[in-house]
């Protein structure tokens, strides 16, 4: 007679609890745990360019990674706390900043954007990639989408108000930022498609194929 090996049950509710299942004190460590990334990813490259000098940091990359991984509410919910830190004093923008003063700054549009970037990101990967999200060509246009729409038009809008110039002016300054998000977002997609072939429940999906 051999034994059946049993699912882990959360004692007291009867619950089955996979590895990428989704527990209320799980999503606090993932969002806490892509709040603190994100600001890491603050302080490497930083290197301004361009006319506005908007530093180029890896910021985007680990924004949409936290969106594309963790879907819409979670991913909204770690760049959030990250811009609240920051918000708040805690040295976690690029080149060290911090203070509300630097969302009124150049940068001000496109840190502004991160939490609705990753939220779209997130949402197109959960509710229109679904099953296919474990494919990385499906996940960068899912996180292309989210930064052509929500980042780069809200970062030109951005400079618009503080440099009081024309959108036309304001898009050229954006311009040097293209390259590099085509080659984080190919590193996000790459990244986040392992993920959820890994934990297939990571984004709470339990209907049927």
């Amino acid at each position: 007679m051999t034994a059946t090996a049993q699912p882990d049950t959360t004692p007291g509710t009867g619950r089955h609890d996979s590895p990428g299942s989704s527990s209320p004190t799980r999503d606090l460590a993932l969002v806490a745990a892509f709040a603190a990334l994100i600001s890491a990813s603050a302080y490497i490259g930083a290197i301004p360019v361009g006319s506005a000098g908007v530093p180029i940091t890896l910021q985007t990359l680990t924004v949409m990674l936290a969106g594309c991984v963790l879907g819409p509410l979670r991913g909204f919910s770690a760049v959030t706390l990250y811009l609240a830190l920051g918000a708040v004093g805690l040295p976690v923008f690029a080149e060290h900043s911090s203070g509300i003063g630097v969302f009124t700054g150049p940068s001000g549009g496109y840190l502004l954007s991160f939490p609705f970037a990753a939220a779209l990101g997130g949402f197109l990967v959960a509710y229109v990639a679904r099953e296919r999200r474990t494919r990385a060509i499906v996940v960068f246009f899912c996180s292309l989408t989210a930064s052509v729409l929500v980042i780069h038009p809200l970062g030109i809008l951005g400079m618009m108000r503080f440099f009081d110039i024309s959108f036309l002016e304001a898009a050229t300054y954006d311009v040097p930022f293209w390259l590099g998000d085509l080659v984080k977002t190919s590193l996000v997609a790459m990244i986040a498609a392992e993920v959820h072939r890994a934990f297939p429940q990571l984004l709470h999906r339990d209907r049927r194929s």
